[in-house]
């Protein structure tokens, strides 16, 4: 699974676990391994164990794109995995799934995804036509009506986050009221305009070193209604963008933006950029409910040690 939406990602997880295993023995049958505890032998170890009381069992290697530390490391596990998927394409007992934000088709290990293997897209559509068809896909399945514009108004506020919107969504319906239209002033009573402006002064200030602003603009964005989801989507792209201009690529970014990207990217090294970028992965699984620290508190910690 390549791709960046959590919301699509989470779905495809859940759809292929259900068809593989049907909840039978998920305890036995169900293993996931995390960048952290990914290595070779675990991952040789993970595919050859067996099935227990049941026909099919599922691994799964959590974003292999952030596994092994080091050049070496990672070719290493490269290697590993290739070797994996030659070796399941002649069984049906172990299924591999292997998520990653990134997977780059030149990559050896994306090449060796290919029939009977599939590549499952998790990338949230640009801006514009595919996330209002999103909105209206998604109003239809709360069983929500929309004024003519909402959507579009929505989809201008939030920015393509689809996990965000989902939740946006059921959030304004209940300003509007039961079995009553969404209208632009519901949209934008409920929800805070986070898709560009707010994220730069954001953005501007933490990679400014000003932990005091930052935190501050922070919490003026979470008091206006801005979710915790949102502000870490619009961080983790912003600095996956930094962290490709960084390395010598190229973003889709106008004269100033792209002058501003470089200027934030020159003040970091590429190792603290990929230690931004784990920071934020960490912060993600805190707003899933890993750990004890609440939404806000989670997004704050974050700011204030991206800002450090």
């Amino acid at each position: 699974m390549a791709g960046g939406e959590p919301l699509l990602r989470d779905k495809s997880l859940a759809t292929l676990r259900t068809a593989i295993l049907g909840g039978a023995a998920d305890d036995f049958n169900l293993e996931r391994l995390t960048p952290e505890e990914l290595t070779p032998s675990a991952l040789e170890d993970s595919i050859r164990a067996l099935p227990v009381m049941a026909d099919h069992r599922l691994v799964i290697v959590g974003d292999f794109d952030r596994a092994g530390r080091g050049a070496d490391a990672r070719e290493r596990l490269s290697s590993t995995l290739v070797e994996a998927v030659k070796s399941l394409a002649s069984q049906t007992e172990t299924v591999l799934v292997v998520t990653a934000s990134k997977a780059n088709s030149r990559f050896r290990w994306v090449k060796a995804f290919k029939s009977p293997a599939v590549r499952v897209a998790c990338d949230a559509p640009k801006a514009g036509a595919g996330v209002v068809a999103f909105i209206e896909a998604e109003a239809a399945r709360q069983d929500l009506v929309l004024e003519k514009g909402v959507a579009l108004h929505l989809s201008e506020r939030i920015g393509p986050q689809l996990l965000v919107l989902q939740g946006e969504l059921a959030k304004v319906a209940l300003l509007a009221g039961i079995d009553e239209p969404i209208t632009r002033d519901h949209v934008t009573a409920s929800t805070c305009d986070v898709a560009d402006r707010p994220v730069w002064d954001l953005t501007d200030a933490i990679c400014a070193g000003q932990t005091g602003k930052a935190v501050g603009l922070l919490a003026r964005m979470l008091g206006s209604g801005s979710a915790p989801e949102a502000i870490l989507g619009m961080l983790a792209s912003h600095f996956r963008k930094l962290a490709r201009v960084r390395g010598g690529g190229g973003v889709s970014a106008g004269g100033f933006m792209a002058e501003k990207l470089s200027k934030q990217a020159r003040r970091h090294s590429q190792r603290s950029l990929r230690s931004c970028l784990e920071r934020i992965h960490e912060t993600d699984a805190a707003l899933k409910g890993v750990g004890s620290l609440s939404r806000e508190m989670a997004i704050e910690s974050l700011v204030i040690d991206l800002s450090g």
